[in-house]
């Protein structure tokens, strides 16, 4: 039996034993109307996290140590209306800049911030990208560019984000030489290895991280999307494999992309969604 109680929260000081994105978030949104003054300790860092605070702000809130490991939020009784620009995702940008780079293509992305995205971006160029960028935006030229595996490990923003090894993993698995990937975020987000492998993608796990031996082509076949990013990955490997890809459960995809298919076309893809 579960019993809630309506009320104003009380400030408490929060230390969390490993950094979490939605943890940090949702203890953020809960003292900003809480009694109080609420400290959050080894809070993550993520730029979404920053986002979300500065948003809060925006409405009201007194949120204070924005970027760093703690934040201290005094409760205020309540929040206004505003106007805010969200940042952008940068794990969507991301996949994207990875689907041109195993394509080899070209593309164009406006209103990017490095500053969210810079190992991803060093990993595109240590792949053999060539990377340019401006104050707002970054265009990676892939056309004369054999890729080359890269060796990666997820970990905490400013680390490698655990939401681009699967497309990275397509990345390795195309590439030339040998790559290894390391997953200390979550448990269990390999799922989409069996998938690429009836491609003839050639991985072998061992325990939390997969080696790979690149592949001159991938073959298409039906497949089975099991997470977000399991889904894009799956995408990404039907775009540079020869023959026809079918996904199925892309309700995963549609978590975290908006109208991928339409934007994939505009960069040249052959894909449709099939209702």
């Amino acid at each position: 039996k579960t019993t809630a109680k309506n009320g104003r929260l009380k400030s408490a000081k929060i230390t969390f034993s490993k950094e979490s994105v939605t943890a940090t978030e949702n203890i953020m949104i809960a003292a900003s109307l809480a009694d109080g003054e609420t400290t959050i300790n080894n809070a993550a860092k993520e730029p979404e996290v920053s986002d979300l605070a500065n948003f809060l702000n925006t409405i009201g809130a007194k949120i204070s140590g924005i970027e760093t490991s703690t934040l201290i939020i005094d409760g205020v009784e309540n929040l206004t209306s505003g106007e805010y620009c969200v940042c952008n995702d940068r794990i969507e940008i991301g996949t994207y800049l990875v689907a041109a780079a195993i394509t080899g293509g070209k593309i164009t992305i406006n209103n990017f911030n490095i500053n969210s995205s810079k190992i991803v971006i060093d990993k595109l160029r240590d792949a053999g990208c060539d990377i340019q960028i401006t104050d707002d935006s970054i265009v990676l030229d892939a056309t004369k560019t054999k890729l080359k595996a890269v060796n990666i490990t997820t970990d905490v923003f400013p680390g490698f984000p655990t939401d681009m090894q699967a497309q990275f993993s397509v990345l390795n698995a195309v590439a030339n030489g040998s790559g290894k990937i390391t997953e200390n975020i979550f448990e269990n987000r390999f799922m989409h290895i069996p998938e690429l492998t009836r491609m003839g993608a050639n991985f072998s796990t061992d325990g939390n991280s997969v080696n790979s031996v690149g592949v001159e082509k991938l073959t298409g076949a039906r497949l089975m999307a099991t997470d977000l990013r399991a889904s894009a990955s799956l995408v990404l490997a039907g775009l540079v494999a020869s023959g026809h890809t079918t996904i199925d459960r892309i309700y995963h995809l549609d978590r975290g992309y908006e109208n991928i298919e339409e934007k994939l076309q505009k960069l040249g893809a052959n894909i449709k969604r099939i209702t």
